[in-house]
């Protein structure tokens, strides 16, 4: 199974590309964690936030695999367990799809890749800055796919 994160923002720092790699290492063949970086649209005074947000959401759908389960990431989604996302994870496994988890830029995702998303998942109610929301997701992904195989990371 393959997992992508197709995510707005380019030259993470250092601590965030160790970390992805991390959790990106550790899934073993035939899962996959991948990371599609999506510029930032330029942004100058009296920016109209809406047409860049709307310019970045084509250009993260457009990076998402053909017949994936898109998954949007908005703070208005639904929030998940661990234990309910492993679950979830092992339907996915199921299946046979891959999943595909789309982060918006500085001004969230544009409406329509929460239209075109069957799922709007929220890691949390609390702002979170993009490149912690990469790391914390590769992790969780990491940790259900653990309980999902009765790894012993998730009780570690």
């Amino acid at each position: 199974m393959q997992f992508v994160v197709t995510a707005i923002g380019q030259r993470m720092p250092g601590w965030v590309q160790d970390a992805w790699s991390e959790y990106a290492r550790r899934f073993p063949k035939p899962f996959s964690l991948d990371l599609r970086e999506i510029p930032l649209q330029k942004r100058g005074r009296n920016a109209d936030v809406d047409r860049y947000r709307e310019a970045e959401g084509e250009a993260l759908l457009a990076a998402a695999p053909s017949g994936f389960r898109i998954i949007a990431l908005d703070e208005r989604g639904n929030q998940s367990t661990t234990l309910e996302l492993s679950a979830q994870m092992e339907n996915w496994m199921r299946e046979e799809r891959g999943a595909c988890f789309l982060v918006g830029g500085p001004d969230g995702l544009s409406r329509e890749c929460r239209l075109q998303a069957h799922q709007v998942w929220s890691l949390s109610r609390l702002t979170l800055p993009h490149p912690m929301v990469r790391v914390i997701l590769a992790e969780q992904l990491y940790r259900a796919w653990s309980i999902t195989q009765n790894h012993p990371y998730h009780r570690a």
